[in-house]
C-alpha cells in the first residue's frame, strides 16, 4: 500500500504546493486548473507528463481503481484557500472537503469504515490547514470550527495507520510540547480506535 499512500499525499501535497506559492489568486487558479486538467487527462489514456507526481498517480492509482476526476476532487478542497486573508466558512468547508476526500481514498485503499475515515479527515484537514495558516484571526476561526468536529464511533483497525494522524493532530494541538503525549495518543487510537474531543 505504500506506495498508493505516497502518490495520494504526494497529490494532496501538490495542490498544498500551488496554494502556498501562489501571491495572486487569479494565477493561483489557472495552476490548481493545470493539475486537475492532467488528472482528468489519465482517464482517457492520455499519458502523464513528465511530472513524478501524476506519473505515480497513473501507476499506482489508476490500476487500483482510481479515476483522474475523481481525484481532481481535490481541487474542490484548495481552491478557495487561494482567497485573501481574513478566511471563513468557505475555507472551512474547503478544508472539511479536503479531508473527506483524502481520508475517503485512504479507507478505499484499506477497506475500512468510509464514514470513519471522513468525519476523521475533516477533523485532520482543519487541524493540518489551522496550524499551517499565517493569519491569526483565520487561524483561530479554523480551529473554532474543528472543536465542533465529533469523530463518533471507534476506527476498524485497518484504518488505524491512517486515522492515527486525526489523533496526532489534536494532541499537537492541545500538548504540542509534550513528544510523550503525542506517543500516548498513538497507542491509545492503535489499541481503542477513538478519536478523543479536541
Amino acid at each position: 500500500m505504500r506506495p498508493a499512500f505516497s502518490a495520494l499525499w504526494n497529490l494532496d501535497l501538490a495542490f498544498a504546493d500551488v496554494v502556498s506559492t501562489s501571491s495572486d489568486p487569479r494565477l493561483g487558479a489557472i495552476r490548481v486548473a493545470w493539475w486537475r486538467e492532467r488528472l482528468e487527462e489519465l482517464d482517457s489514456g492520455t499519458e502523464a507528463p513528465a511530472e513524478p507526481r501524476l506519473r505515480a498517480v497513473a501507476a499506482d492509482l489508476l490500476p487500483r481503481g482510481f479515476s483522474g476526476v475523481e481525484l481532481s476532487q481535490l481541487e474542490d478542497g484548495w481552491l478557495p484557500l487561494l482567497e485573501p486573508f481574513p478566511w471563513g466558512e468557505a475555507q472551512s468547508d474547503a478544508l472539511k472537503l479536503r479531508g473527506r476526500l483524502l481520508f475517503g481514498f485512504g479507507a478505499r485503499l484499506l477497506g475500512g469504515d468510509r464514514r470513519f475515515a471522513e468525519q476523521a479527515g475533516e477533523l485532520w484537514s482543519l487541524i493540518d490547514g489551522a496550524r499551517h495558516c499565517s493569519d491569526g484571526d483565520s487561524r483561530d476561526r479554523i480551529f473554532a470550527t474543528a472543536r465542533h468536529i465529533v469523530v463518533e464511533g471507534t476506527a476498524p483497525r485497518s484504518l488505524r495507520p491512517m486515522t492515527v494522524l486525526t489523533a496526532l493532530a489534536v494532541v499537537a494541538v492541545t500538548d504540542p510540547a509534550s513528544g510523550l503525549a503525542r506517543g500516548m495518543a498513538a497507542m491509545h487510537h492503535r489499541m481503542t480506535g477513538r478519536v478523543v474531543r479536541f
